[in-house]
C-alpha cells in the first residue's frame, strides 16, 4: 500500500499540465539570469511580435493588392557615374549594420575581461556604424520623398507601398537611433570607470559588473537581426 501511494505521487501529469509542473518545480531555471538580462529578453520577445505583425501585414497587403507593386531594384537604385545601380545603398547599409554586430560582440568580450579602453572604443565604433546606417536611411527617405513617395501613395503603383515603407523602416530606424544613444552613454560610463568603482547612477549599481554591456549587445544584435528580415522581405522580394 505504501509503495502504491508513493508511486502515485510521482506520476507526471500529461500535456501542458506536465510542462507547467516541470517548470514550477524547477528551482534553478531562472536563477542564473540577472533581472536586467531577463527583462531585456522579455522586451525583445515583445518587440519580435511587433515587428512580426508589421512584416506579416506588409506581405498580406502586397499579395492582396490589385495594383502593381513597385520594383525595389528600380525604386531603390542610385545613379553613379551615369549608371543606375540597383540596391547599392541598401547593400552598403546592410554591410554597415552587420559589421556593427561584430564590433559589439568584441566589446562584450573585452567588457568581461574588464578592459575599459577597448570596450569603450568598440562600443563607440558600433555607435558610429549605427549612426552611419541612420544617416544613409535618412538619405533614402529624402530621395523617395523628393520622388513623390508618401504614406498614402507613390508614383509607381500600389499606394500601400509608401505606408509600408515609412512604417517598417521608420520603426526600425528608431530602434537603431535609441541603440546609438545608449551605446554612447554606456561607452562613456565604461571609459571613466563607473563599472570599476561602482559609481552611483543609472545601470552602475554593482561594482566590477560589466553585464550592462552584454545587455546592450543583446538589443543591438536583435536590431541587426530584424534588419536581415526587412532586407529580405522588403528589398529583395
Amino acid at each position: 500500500m505504501a509503495e502504491t501511494h508513493i508511486a502515485g505521487t510521482l506520476e507526471r501529469p500529461e500535456g501542458w499540465q506536465g510542462v507547467a509542473a516541470d517548470w514550477s518545480s524547477d528551482q534553478r531555471a531562472f536563477k542564473s539570469a540577472s533581472w536586467g538580462k531577463a527583462m531585456m529578453w522579455i522586451f525583445l520577445l515583445s518587440d519580435t511580435f511587433v515587428f512580426g505583425c508589421f512584416l506579416l501585414s506588409y506581405m498580406t497587403v502586397r499579395m492582396s493588392t490589385a495594383e502593381s507593386w513597385p520594383n525595389p531594384s528600380e525604386v531603390f537604385a542610385l545613379t553613379i557615374g551615369g549608371e543606375s545601380i540597383p540596391l547599392i545603398l541598401i547593400a552598403i547599409m546592410t554591410f554597415v549594420l552587420i559589421s556593427s554586430s561584430g564590433t559589439m560582440a568584441m566589446a562584450v568580450n573585452y567588457g568581461y575581461r574588464r578592459d575599459r579602453v577597448k570596450t569603450a572604443v568598440l562600443m563607440l565604433v558600433t555607435a558610429a556604424f549605427g549612426a552611419t546606417f541612420v544617416g544613409m536611411q535618412a538619405f533614402e527617405w529624402t530621395k523617395l520623398i523628393h520622388e513623390g513617395v508618401r504614406p498614402w501613395g507613390n508614383p509607381w503603383g500600389a499606394p500601400q507601398f509608401g505606408s509600408a515603407f515609412f512604417m517598417i523602416t521608420g520603426f526600425h530606424g528608431t530602434h537603431v537611433t535609441i541603440g546609438v544613444i545608449f551605446l554612447v552613454a554606456m561607452a562613456r560610463k565604461v571609459l571613466r570607470g563607473d563599472f570599476e568603482t561602482g559609481r552611483r547612477g543609472f545601470f552602475t549599481s554593482r561594482r566590477g559588473n560589466y553585464e550592462i554591456v552584454e545587455i546592450t549587445g543583446l538589443y543591438w544584435h536583435f536590431v541587426d537581426l530584424v534588419w536581415v528580415f526587412i532586407f529580405a522581405l522588403f528589398y529583395l522580394w
